[in-house]
């Protein structure tokens, strides 16, 4: 007969051994649930991920176990099955972290579970992030809000992501994006979608987003490891000596901190105007935009070391005079710029993210980066009688 005290006790000993001492899919620390079909310790979130799979899920604390159950929890264990079920994971393809959005984890979850993509079985045909080469169709956001479908391409061979406005692709492509500048990340909060992605790249000296999303959750997945893939392709050509622990963080990035502040301009007699922000601190660059879903920043602002001159602190609330008073002043050796954020809570991420990139020391291509990056920029439009329109830009003042 089972003693529900005793089987406990010997499944909390379990969760004392290293392997079991995290979630097995997301990493979270003090799993409180397992799956006894699997043999897995995990987190509650995953958990649930787990139940949709038709796995069997149950609560250490929570839940009366059989002892045939609690044996063969002992026999599995997270490092054991991890070696069956993530025994070819491919090195660009994107483990999740709790912090991660669910739509990573979920599929995460069913491709190691349900689908046996990293069994080292031969797979036919292919899976698509192993082909170096993938098209579909993705919804893209306009400056309207409205999403349409757009074809993608993407080519690891001539390492470029191609799309085009119409479905009919006589008229040739809208842009054709260098896999060298790409960055991507799921954004669905910001896009609105719980599937959406958002695509950053370089045009010309500006940093340009689209905003796309699809209605299956593992077909956007599938987009965000085949750009990985590529990416990963690319960073081993350009940097044939690099080791995969060098060069994977380099893969994509999650932008260290995202949200609105108000912005005044280099006298600070110009008005407060709100503006998204962007800190890229992979690249050092503060960017801000006229709002969440633009295609092209306003202006970029570098952030070097302070033994480069520049600095990071809370404003005085006395010279504040935007409507919202949680001043941050982040000095660079042309300026300083004044931003204020609505809430302590945000001031304070804020103050914290930015003094992380300012801790940080510069590399060669961070200096790069800064003497590429000139002054910040403004949009201004030619408005001169008999001027044929077209855009330019100019150092920004008010932003």
């Amino acid at each position: 007969m089972s003693s529900p005290s005793r089987n406990q006790k010997e499944l909390l000993q379990l969760l004392k051994l290293a392997g079991n001492s995290r979630c097995a899919d997301c990493g979270a620390a003090d799993p409180e649930w397992a799956s006894y079909k699997l043999g897995v310790f995990v987190c509650l979130t995953c958990s649930g991920i787990h139940r949709s799979l038709s796995s069997r899920v149950k609560s250490i604390k929570m839940d009366l176990w059989e002892d045939d159950q609690v044996e063969f929890m002992k026999s599995k264990g997270n490092d054991r099955t991890r070696a069956v079920y993530e025994k070819a994971v491919p090195v660009y393809y994107y483990r999740p972290c709790e912090k991660d959005c669910l739509v990573l984890i979920e599929q995460w979850i069913w491709a190691k579970y349900e689908r046996n993509e990293f069994t080292g079985e031969t797979k036919y045909p292919p899976i698509s992030y192993t082909r170096g080469f993938y098209e579909g169709m993705l919804k893209k956001g306009k400056d309207n809000a409205q999403f349409l479908k757009r074809k993608f391409v993407l080519s690891e061979q001539e390492f470029t992501l191609t799309y085009y406005n119409k479905e009919n692709e006589s008229k040739g492509p809208k842009a054709v994006i260098s896999i060298k500048d790409i960055n991507i990340t799921l954004q669905p909060e910001k896009i609105g979608h719980s599937h959406g992605l958002q695509i950053t790249f370089q045009d010309g000296d500006h940093t340009r987003n689209l905003y796309v999303y699809h209605e299956s959750a593992q077909e956007i997945v599938t987009w965000f490891n085949v750009i990985r893939a590529a990416r990963y392709a690319y960073l081993k050509t350009a940097y044939p000596t690099g080791s995969d622990k060098e060069l994977v963080p380099k893969i994509t990035r999650n932008y260290l901190k995202e949200g609105y502040m108000e912005k005044t301009g280099p006298s600070r007699k110009e008005p407060f105007k709100k503006r998204w922000f962007t800190l890229d601190s992979q690249n050092r660059k503060l960017l801000y935009f006229k709002g969440q879903l633009d295609a092209e920043e306003l202006g970029v602002i570098f952030i070097g070391t302070e033994s480069k001159g520049y600095s990071v602190k809370e404003c005085d609330q006395m010279h504040a005079r935007g409507k919202w008073k949680c001043g941050v002043v982040v000095g660079t050796p042309r300026r300083q710029y004044v931003f204020m954020c609505e809430q302590e809570r945000e001031q304070k991420e804020w103050l914290d993210a930015l003094t992380q990139v300012l801790s940080r020391p510069m590399s060669p291509q961070d200096y790069t980066s800064k003497h590429g990056l000139g002054m910040p920029r403004t949009r201004q439009q030619c408005t001169a009688p008999k001027c044929k329109p077209f855009t330019f830009w100019v150092p920004a003042v008010g932003g």
